[in-house]
């Protein structure tokens, strides 16, 4: 049986379905590397054009871009107040949601971190 030779967009599709086993991601809907992962991505990719790009464009240069990013994801993660989360910004929240979590867990039941 002939095979057609992968478009980029399957291979990286393969590869990031292969990053995701290999560092033990659980996915919450479907399998891993699908369509159901991407959705969260392609809504903060969407929100991120709609916030940055577009509102604060015409760019001059890629250096201007570059450094609107790093601000836009700062703001992001670290400014964003979320009302589902009670008004606390995400990376606020996940901190302490870690933090309740390593003083819930017995010593002898701790995963080694990621990180």
């Amino acid at each position: 049986m002939l095979r057609r030779p992968l478009e980029p967009r399957q291979y990286l599709s393969i590869r990031y379905t292969e990053r995701l086993a290999e560092a033990g991601a659980v996915t919450s809907v479907g399998s891993r590397g699908d369509s159901y992962d991407n959705a969260l991505a392609e809504t903060v990719i969407g929100l991120y054009k709609t916030e940055l790009i577009r509102k604060r464009g015409p760019w001059k240069h890629l250096e201007d871009v570059e450094f609107a990013t790093l601000e836009w994801v700062d703001w992001f993660n670290h400014r964003r107040l979320l009302e589902p989360i009670g008004y606390l910004p995400p990376a606020e929240y996940e901190e302490m949601f870690y933090r309740q979590q390593s003083l819930a867990e017995p010593e002898g039941l701790k995963q080694p971190s990621l990180h």
